[in-house]
């Protein structure tokens, strides 16, 4: 049992280094330390390694505010942005205060001295850390298992079976006839890039995406580099793709059907107007119920004009000798079979939390402006947004926590809660379509029906609340630990 830190940071990923890059510069005397299950800093980006791997937001909003992404594509690729993570965490020393192999096991916090124990699990041995505040920067899905339903007759099949996820680096593709199961980010950017060397590529999907091309360098950025100071075109891109993202959004909220119409028209145009674009990409539901699926130049689009490529929609009856059977009877041969079927979501914790010793679980709390969780003190647990970049909610969480720690200090207050009132309504903490994120919404806390309990999925909006408005209101309390005040209960 080591002497209190201020702060423990859970992740050495995108959003945890970020969230300790702004910390050390805001409390350059602050005592923290970042918590990492794994063995390297990176998160998702060191994880995935599958071919093509590359971000499905726009690197100027996925990258950091404070240290400008230095590359020209737009949407990068894995190993470019896992270097980018760790050179930031080098360059703010950061690096130096990850602790590898540490694996959080256990949360527990004491209201006698206003003090989280996270119990940190090393090698099979444990040990415990003290701190004052605790942030969750584990991302948004369970590192050591995917999502990968059954099918009937997979030990049937001849050749390998993979999930992304767990992509072997010594595997040969080339020349293989090559089944991709999905049809989220993942498998759009498998199917052009295996689509390169493989005999051919079939992405087998129940139901289609919205798929929409982006040029893969940005010609307003390639413009504005040349004629204006590159600090000046970083922040001048970099609000308009903000703006950009949340006007294309809320378009398409506002007239989705015009919105679809849109999308089919430039598919048309990309595929060629023979090709069955009501068939493999014509979603059930809404542009943005989930999200779209963004590729770089076209590539998708080229690799079916090209027929190296093509796509079987509909439902599989089951795995075969040498490939899919699908439920209207056609076949789908292959060599390999890629599952890349989702992930398995995790709400910033896979770990237990309690309160001096009581149990607390935070799918009963409610969400706290989107950043905290009734009833759990000097806590939050970063997840980003599903219409934008990650790293643009995720940042702004942490100069939220920073603006908390700080008030903290000046008050000399120790504890931060927030108290949900009695009798509000329960919301769905998301309204968003996506498979991970339905089967696991019951593992999660719950929005209100009003401010502050609501979770906005709009930048604007958390720029307001989280960094200008003032911090306290009704929702939000704040003592100190002389005073011993007792916790609420979680609201039913």
């Amino acid at each position: 049992m080591t002497a209190p830190l201020d702060l423990v940071i859970i992740g050495a990923g995108l959003s945890g280094i970020g969230a300790a890059c702004r910390y050390v510069t805001a409390f350059p005397d602050g005592r923290f330390t970042i918590l990492e299950a794994r063995d390297a800093i990176g998160g998702t980006w060191d994880l995935f390694r599958y071919p093509g791997i590359r971000s499905d937001s726009d690197m100027l909003t996925l990258g950091y505010d404070f240290r400008p992404w230095p590359g020209a594509k737009t949407l990068a690729d894995g190993p470019a942005i896992r270097d980018y993570v760790r050179d930031t965490a080098a360059e703010y020393g950061v690096d130096e205060r990850v602790e590898f192999d540490s694996r959080v096991v256990g949360l527990d916090f004491s209201t006698g001295d206003d003090l989280w124990t996270v119990a940190v699990e090393t090698d099979g041995r444990r040990r415990k850390v003290r701190a004052r505040f605790v942030l969750s920067c584990a991302g948004y899905y369970r590192y050591d298992k995917g999502h990968d339903p059954a099918f009937e007759g997979r030990e049937d099949f001849a050749g390998d079976i993979i999930h992304p996820q767990f992509w072997p680096e010594e595997l040969d593709h080339s020349g293989k006839r090559i089944a991709v199961i999905g049809s989220g980010a993942t498998a759009v950017t498998l199917v052009p890039e295996l689509a390169k060397t493989a005999a051919h590529v079939v992405q087998v999907q129940r139901t289609p995406s919205y798929v929409a091309s982006i040029p893969s360098e940005d010609p307003v950025v390639k413009l504005t580099s040349k004629i204006l100071p590159s600090d000046w075109s970083y922040r001048l891109n970099r609000w308009k793709n903000v703006k950009l993202t949340g006007w294309f959004y809320r378009r398409a909220q506002a007239d989705p059907q015009k919105a679809r119409a849109n999308l089919r028209k430039r598919t048309l145009k990309a595929v060629g107007a023979d090709y069955p674009v009501d068939v493999h990409f014509n979603p059930p539901y809404n542009p943005w119920d989930q999200r779209l699926c963004m590729v770089p130049d076209g590539d998708m689009f080229a690799a079916l004009k090209a027929r190296r490529a093509s796509i079987a929609t509909g439902r599989i009856e089951r795995f075969t000798t040498d490939g899919i059977l699908m439920q209207d009877g056609t076949s789908v041969e292959a060599d390999l079979i890629v599952t890349a079927t989702g992930l398995e979501l995790n709400f910033g914790t896979n770990y237990p939390i309690a309160i001096d010793g009581a149990p607390r679980d935070p799918s009963e709390g409610f969400t706290y402006k989107g950043v905290m969780v009734s009833g759990l003190p000097n806590m939050m647990a970063v997840f980003g947004y599903t219409n934008a970049s990650w790293t643009l909610r995720a940042d702004l969480m942490t100069r939220y926590m920073i603006r908390l720690m700080r008030h903290l200090q000046k008050t000399g207050m120790t504890r931060v809660v927030p108290v949900a009132p009695e009798g509000m309504e329960r919301r769905p903490i998301l309204d968003f379509q996506a498979g991970y994120l339905q089967r696991a919404i019951h593992t999660m806390p719950a929005q209100g029906d009003r401010m502050p309990w609501l979770n906005v999925q709009d930048y604007r909006h958390d720029c307001q609340v989280l960094i200008e408005d003032p911090l306290a209101d009704e929702a939000l309390r704040f003592s100190r630990v002389e005073a011993k005040a007792a916790l609420p209960e979680p609201a039913e």
